[in-house]
């Protein structure tokens, strides 16, 4: 590959060079011709004739050109290859290193020398192989958390169903409930990552309408107030009613019933949850607080990533999917909003969408 490209790319500098001179060496030499057999025409009924030195004269300027030609056609040759290694060098740097990402050599980078075109395709190169690198690590940890999360309940449903089918334990309702509960997380994780891929694919639109602000967080609010009640902790929430916005109904009350479900989960009885929903500038500002344990700093910028979970201990009553807040990212990003998270005396996550779209 590196011998064909640098010898095409001399062949054609050389081809380039060589064809101009030849012409211009052609063209010059059939002039000076065709003006020295006019000159002799004219001079030929004058007295001083010298037709020797006519003729010496005109071969002494066809060889000078002549060999003027072959010195610039060496020229090229020589500035040819010379120009064709220089191109041809980090297009073939760039090969190799496309080459050993190919086998799985995420950390090749292009080496950058200089401004021009050339650079900055060794630029979009490297950026391509840091995100190809990023994209491999997120599948590996993917794939390690997702055959964690499933190795546990069916860890745990085969020693209930081991211990039912030897006789050591009763099916009693409480552990046909213990089955039926670690069977349901895992229909909850499929169902999950399922709407996780949805959200992600390419093809995935919004079905997006106008409508108050104000219906849509009630909506959201009453889905999860059985939920509240029952822990004894207090949902409130305020919104102006003139407050319009441009959504997909359904996956926004998702985002709401998220991100309030995942309050309840770290607000300790009698403890408080508040959504608000207010106008700044362009966009509409919701934000959903809770009086819970908070997000510890270490934390914090991973919230919103794949199975991430400040609980490292994964405790079934506090853990959930770690998918939740992903999908709440997607589907503000969806919305061409933003989404980040606070923690002062509880957590506080923010949604910022524009008003208008």
């Amino acid at each position: 590959m590196n011998r064909r490209l640098y010898t095409r790319l001399a062949l054609i500098i050389i081809g380039i060079a060589a064809g101009i001179v030849l012409i211009s060496t052609v063209s010059v030499i059939l002039t000076m011709h065709y003006h020295f057999s006019m000159y002799q025409a004219q001079a030929s009924g004058m007295m001083h004739d010298f037709p020797e030195l006519n003729y010496h004269l005109e071969q002494a300027l066809v060889q000078t050109i002549i060999w003027t030609c072959l010195a610039s056609i060496g020229l090229a040759v020589f500035l040819g290859f010379y120009v064709a290694k220089r191109i041809s060098a980090p297009l073939v740097h760039m090969k190799r290193v496309a080459e050993r990402m190919t086998s799985g050599d995420w950390s090749s980078r292009v080496a950058i020398h200089g401004k021009d075109e050339l650079t900055d395709l060794g630029a979009s190169l490297n950026t391509l192989a840091e995100q190809l690198q990023q994209h491999e690590q997120l599948r590996v940890t993917m794939t390690e958390d997702i055959a964690h999360e499933l190795r546990t309940p069916l860890a745990t449903l085969k020693s209930h169903m081991r211990a039912l089918e030897d006789g050591i334990w009763d099916p009693t309702p409480e552990r046909i409930h213990s089955c039926y509960e670690e069977i349901e997380r895992l229909t909850q994780l499929v169902a999950e990552l399922e709407d996780l891929t949805h959200v992600e694919s390419p093809g995935f639109q919004l079905k997006r309408i106008e409508a108050p602000l104000a219906e849509v967080i009630k909506r959201g609010v009453e889905l999860v107030s059985a939920a509240y009640r029952e822990k004894n902790v207090q949902l409130r929430f305020t919104v102006s009613p003139h407050l319009r916005v441009v959504v997909d109904h359904h996956r926004m009350i998702q985002i709401l019933v998220n991100l309030l479900s995942n309050a309840l989960k770290f607000t300790p009885e009698q403890g408080e949850v508040r959504i608000e929903g207010r106008e700044e500038n362009s966009s509409v500002l919701i934000l959903v607080q809770d009086t819970g344990m908070g997000i510890s700093p270490e934390d914090l910028p991973y919230v919103f990533e794949r199975f991430y979970r400040g609980d490292k201990s994964r405790n079934r009553s506090t853990g959930g999917s770690g998918l939740g807040l992903t999908i709440v990212k997607q589907l503000v990003a969806a919305h061409d909003g933003s989404i980040w998270a606070e923690s002062h005396q509880g957590a506080t996550f923010y949604i910022r969408l524009p008003k208008e779209n």
